[in-house]
C-alpha cells in the first residue's frame, strides 16, 4: 500500500505481506474505556514519540468515545480536540496519521491538517458523505463491522445466525460501496469490530475464525487491546489486561491480522515480532 498525503506531500507505504503492522492509539477524549485520554496536545506528542520509539508504524488520533454507551459529541468539538494535534503529528513524524471518526467533517478537518487514513467504525454507514472525502484525498481506509450504534451496541440480547457470516456480508457490501465511491481497491483496510455489538463468545469466535475474513481480499486488521470481552473472561479491570491483549493479540496474527492497535505499544511490537516468527518458521 503506498500513496502520498495531499494535504503534506509526504509520501507513505505499508508493504502488508511482509510483517504485522503496529497502529498506536492516541484517545483525546475524556471518556475513553480505557482510562488512557489525554488532557493536552502537548501529552499526546510526548506519547507519540514514546510510541514512535517503541515501534509504532501509524498512530490513530480519535477525539469521539466509542465504548460502549458512550454519547456522541458535535463534530466541532471532535475537531476541536484532533484537527491541531494531528497537525503537530503529522509534522513533526514520518509515519502517518490516521483519523478515527465516523462524520465526514471530522476527516476532512484531519485530512486538512495532514492526516493520511481515515479509520471508520461504520464502515461509511454513519455518514454518507465520508466515501467522497476519502475518495478526494486518496488515502486509505479502515472499513470496520459494528451492530447497532456505540451508545447501544452492547444492549439487551445480542443475536447473530453466524457471526463471521454476517460480519463477511457487511463489509462486503462496505467494500462494494467505497469503490463504487472512487476509493481504490488497494486503499482498504478491514476490521471485523472486536467489541462493536458482540458478546464475550462471538469475540472468542471472531478471533478463531480471523482467516476467514481473508476471502474479502484485503489487509485485516484487529482492535482487541484491554477490551471488556479480555476483562470479562480473565476477571480483571481495563489497567490490569496487558497478557490477555498479549494472547489476543498473537492469536489474532495467527489467524491472519496485518496490523494490530494497541494501547501498549512496546509490549505488544514484541508480541507481534514473535508470532510473525512463528508464522514464517520453516518458510522460503
Amino acid at each position: 500500500m503506498d500513496w502520498t498525503s495531499r494535504s503534506t506531500g509526504k509520501k507513505y507505504a505499508i508493504p502488508f505481506g511482509e510483517r504485522t503492522f503496529i497502529m498506536g492509539i492516541i484517545n483525546t477524549s475524556p471518556d475513553s474505556f480505557s482510562g488512557d485520554g489525554l488532557n493536552s496536545d502537548d501529552e499526546a506528542l510526548r506519547q507519540a514519540a514514546r510510541f514512535i520509539r517503541e515501534g509504532a508504524d501509524i498512530l490513530d488520533v480519535g477525539g469521539q468515545s466509542t465504548r460502549p454507551g458512550a454519547q456522541a459529541i458535535d463534530a466541532g468539538e471532535e475537531i476541536r480536540r484532533t484537527a491541531s494535534l494531528i497537525k503537530e503529528l503529522s509534522s513533526k513524524f514520518d509515519v502517518p496519521v490516521s483519523i478515527d471518526t465516523y462524520k465526514s467533517e471530522v476527516a476532512r478537518a484531519a485530512l486538512e491538517n495532514g492526516a493520511a487514513m481515515i479509520n471508520d467504525i461504520s464502515a461509511f454507514q454513519f455518514d454518507k458523505k465520508m466515501p467522497e472525502i476519502a475518495s478526494d484525498y486518496g488515502v486509505p481506509v479502515i472499513l470496520m463491522h459494528i451492530k447497532g450504534i456505540p451508545e447501544n451496541m452492547q444492549d439487551g440480547v445480542i443475536v447473530y445466525d453466524d457471526v463471521m457470516d454476517s460480519i463477511k456480508e457487511y463489509l462486503r457490501k462496505a467494500i462494494k460501496g467505497a469503490l463504487e465511491a472512487g476509493i481504490s481497491e488497494d486503499m482498504i483496510i478491514v476490521d471485523p469490530g472486536i467489541g462493536f455489538g458482540k458478546t464475550v463468545e462471538h469475540n472468542l469466535i471472531i478471533l478463531q475464525r480471523l482467516a476467514e475474513l481473508k476471502e474479502l481480499g484485503r489487509p485485516v486488521l484487529a482492535g482487541v487491546s484491554r477490551k471488556s470481552f479480555i476483562g470479562k473472561t480473565l476477571n480483571l479491570p481495563e489497567n490490569d489486561r496487558l497478557e490477555g491483549t498479549a494472547a489476543a493479540v498473537a492469536a489474532a496474527i495467527m489467524n491472519g491480522a496485518d496490523m494490530i492497535r494497541v494501547h501498549d505499544v512496546g509490549a505488544m511490537k514484541r508480541v507481534a515480532a514473535m508470532t510473525d516468527a512463528i508464522v514464517k518458521a520453516g518458510g522460503e
